[in-house]
């Protein structure tokens, strides 16, 4: 019996070693490291939190690929949901401290995140516009709404694995004349 303690509690250490050690991207983060936009793009983003995005469904209006349609208060609108720790990608930089990240396998479908002092300046979801509730967000050439939750979902990355990356570095000699 103490021997099968031993063992679950070896893989149990075992496993968690094996898996990513995620911290949330701050500015101090992206300021220390002084990452050009070509390497934020090998950089593996996940999210904090649940995100869902959601909007009234008009007759005759398009249905994005993966949306769902659901009634919330008698309405029928569509929702589109980005679950906690979904992978994300680097897609462009709107502005030096804005960064749009896609969690589907198309580029034009992306998020907005930038860094929050109210959330330690961690790079959290940015909306056109926040109210008590709800935030707009602009996805894939369409507006929707968020709950005001989504305000702190962040960006997560693997600390370590941003550690370990190597970078060739030369340094010019110089020439002087013969």
């Amino acid at each position: 019996m103490k021997a099968k303690i031993i063992l679950y509690l070896a893989l149990v250490v075992f496993a968690s070693s094996c898996a990513p050690s995620l911290s949330p991207f701050t500015q101090d983060i992206y300021d220390e490291y002084r990452f050009s936009e070509k390497e934020l793009k090998h950089v593996q983003f996940f999210l904090s939190r649940d995100i869902v995005l959601f909007k009234e469904i008009k007759k005759g209006t398009k249905i994005i690929d993966g949306g769902k349609i659901k009634i919330r208060n008698g309405r029928e609108v569509e929702e589109i949901v980005f679950k906690k720790g979904t992978p994300g990608v680097l897609i462009f930089l709107p502005k030096d401290d804005r960064f749009a990240v896609s969690f589907e396998e198309t580029d034009d479908r992306y998020l907005i995140f930038g860094p929050n002092p109210r959330a330690d300046d961690r790079y959290v979801l940015l909306a056109k516009d926040w109210n008590r509730q709800t935030g707009k967000v602009s996805y894939d050439n369409d507006i929707y709404q968020t709950s005001s939750e989504s305000a702190y979902a962040a960006l997560m990355v693997d600390l370590k694995k941003i550690s370990q990356a190597s970078y060739k570095t030369k340094v010019a000699e110089g020439r002087k004349i013969n």
